[in-house]
Formats: C-alpha cells, structure tokens, sequence
C-alpha cells in the first residue's frame, strides 16, 4: 500500500489516503484491512452508542433523529457492491495520453495508480425505509447525506442525489463490512452505500441527510466531481456512474519470468454483469477471450485470467471489456481537468526476464 498526501495552504488537504495495489488482490472479496482509503481528514472515531443520525427537509413530512439501534431495528439487507474513486487510473492520462493533470491550480492532484477499487459486501438499512418512514413528498427531488468529516476548501463533506437513486432498495445506509461493524476508516459507525456510482457519493461517517425538493448545488457537484475540459466547454454534468472498465492484477511496469503464466485481472461496469473480457498482446491487433471466473454480480467485479506465453523481451498487454448492456471499453477517452473515469483500453507494460 501506499500514502498520499497534501497539504499545501488553501488547497484541498487529504491526511490520509491508502491504495490497495491490484495486484495483491487474489480473491473475489477484498478484506476490510486491504480496502482503499480515501479521506479529506482525518479518521473520526464516532461512539456507536451516542452518534445520532438527523433526516430532514422540505421533502419530508416530518423531522426524525434516528439512534444506531434505529436503524438496527429496521430491516436489514446485504448489497455485494464494489466502490471505486472517480480517479482512480488517473495517472494513465499522462503515463499513457501525455496530458499533464495540472490544469487545477487549487488542487495538488491524487496520483492514483490501479488501486483506489475495492469489492464488499456491505449490510444495512435501505435508504428507503428511512425517508418512507419520515413521510417522503412526492415533490422531493435531491437527498443529500452530510459525512462527519471537512475539507479546508469545501467544509462539511456533503453530495446530494435524485430521488430516484436514494429509493433505490440497493441504496443502504450500511453498518457493515465484510460482516463485521464498519472500521472507522471506512464509515464507521453508519455510511452511505451508492452502489454504480462513483464512490464520492458513499458518504463516510454520515450525520444528517437533507431532503430537498429543489436541485442542491453543492461543491461536490458544481466544482469537483464534475467533467471539466474542452470536450466540456459548458462545464459539464456531475459524475454519477463508472464507467465499464477492466485492469490487470499486475504492477505498472511489471517484471515477471518467462514462460506459461497464467495472468488475471478484474472488470466491472456500473449496473450490470460483465459479458466479455478479451486481451491482446500483439497491440490489438489480435484478441483472445478471457475466462470469467467467480461471481459476475450486477455491482461487484469479475475475476478474469488468460495463459500467456510469455518470450523475454518488453511487452504490452491489453484487455478489453464489455457488459450484459452492451457498453464496451473505448480505446480513447477525451482528457478532463480532474483526471477522472478513465477507462481506455491501454497498453500495460511488462518485462519478461
């Protein structure tokens, strides 16, 4: 794993954020103390026992200041769900595209390589159950969580939704992880669970959910998570889901020894199963399918492998995925301001020894 930091005055400052490289991922579940950890602080520690979680707003009947055991009481269901950062692979748009991510003065860049992914199964409350029992208004239109974390240059952590996802039955107001209470690093004692979406939107330590029935403008969808560049000259919509997307477990620049090896990797899409994998190692110009193997689930990932023979000398690999809604992974992707989604299929480097 690795530690990122910055903290440059008057920009964004994240104090901890921890990569869990690809390539020490062998099983279908990451475990709890090898899932990626992206902050804007420090990790709160919250007691269980005293957190009291506020819901309000012009888009509910009426006001409710739900306890732990709350939510505990209510009925619980289990989302198998993979999470990812919006910038993850981020810095393949230089190491592949030669596009320097520097076009955001405030910020110092996150340079995620392929690690800021994760699969979980997460259990909780559906959303749902609690705006029902608040009396949601037909007229509601945004649902902001607030987290119990701040940014220096956004404040409060906070990222409202449509309605229609926050109802969705996946949408959880989760407890656990892997089957065990959430670890403080990762939202403990109550988070938001979005699954599809990008993982801005599943909220940490979450404190007080808004009900709006008005369209919220917050930083997180009107400056930082959205699509900026000159393939976005209006400034472009906020990010909501992934992209279909594939990665070898394999370092960037990876060194291995010749002969058969049996190589295998990870693909997922944002609402569906993944269809195919296939890869090349000849640039694309020829295309072999990969094995599925393990669980294909609506929101997690599939483990992919192929046997390659592999001759000493340099290399480059590429896989390419699809899913059950025919989305396929492009083979470029137009440069934004964040680095974010990136998702072409690119040439992996690798050295046989």
């Amino acid at each position: 794993m690795s530690y990122w930091a910055k903290s440059t005055e008057g920009m964004t400052i994240i104090d901890r954020s921890l990569e869990a490289p690809l390539h020490e991922q062998h099983e279908y579940i990451t475990p709890n103390d090898r899932y990626f950890v992206c902050n804007s602080g420090t990790t709160p520690r919250i007691s269980a026992e005293n957190h009291v979680l506020a819901v309000h707003g012009d888009g509910l009947s009426s006001t409710l200041n739900l306890t732990m055991d709350d939510l505990r009481q209510m009925p619980q269901r289990t989302v198998p769900a993979l999470l990812e950062c919006a910038g993850n692979h981020r810095f393949l748009f230089e190491q592949v595209m030669g596009e320097k991510l520097d076009k955001r003065p405030q910020v110092t860049e996150l340079m995620w390589t392929l690690g800021a992914v994760g699969m979980a199964e997460w259990r909780g409350t559906p959303l749902r159950n609690v705006l029902e029992s608040a009396g949601v208004r037909k007229a509601a239109f945004h649902v902001c969580p607030k987290g119990g974390e701040t940014d220096s240059r956004e404040g409060e952590i906070k990222i409202p939704m449509p309605i229609a996802k926050a109802m969705d039955e996946d949408t959880i107001l989760a407890l656990e992880m892997n089957g065990k209470p959430l670890p403080p690093d990762h939202g403990h004692p109550v988070r938001l669970i979005v699954p599809g979406w990008i993982g801005a939107y599943s909220v940490k330590w979450v404190k007080e959910i808004q009900v709006s029935t008005r369209y919220l403008q917050v930083a997180r969808n009107t400056e930082f998570y959205v699509m900026k560049g000159d393939a976005w000259p209006s400034g472009g919509e906020p990010i909501t889901e992934r992209p279909v997307k594939s990665s070898l477990a394999l370092p960037w620049g990876a060194k291995i020894s010749a002969g058969e090896q049996k190589l295998h990797g990870y693909a997922y899409s944002s609402d569906c199963p993944i269809r195919s994998v296939h890869w090349s190692d000849d640039g694309g110009a020829r295309w072999q399918r990969a094995e599925l193997t393990g669980p294909n689930r609506k929101y997690g990932w599939v483990r992919f492998q192929f046997t390659w023979q592999a001759e000493k000398g340099r290399h480059c690999l590429m896989t390419r995925a699809s899913d059950q809604k025919g989305r396929a992974q492009p083979d470029t992707v137009p440069f934004n301001t964040g680095g974010y989604l990136f998702n072409a299929t690119c040439k992996h480097p690798v050295a046989v020894l």
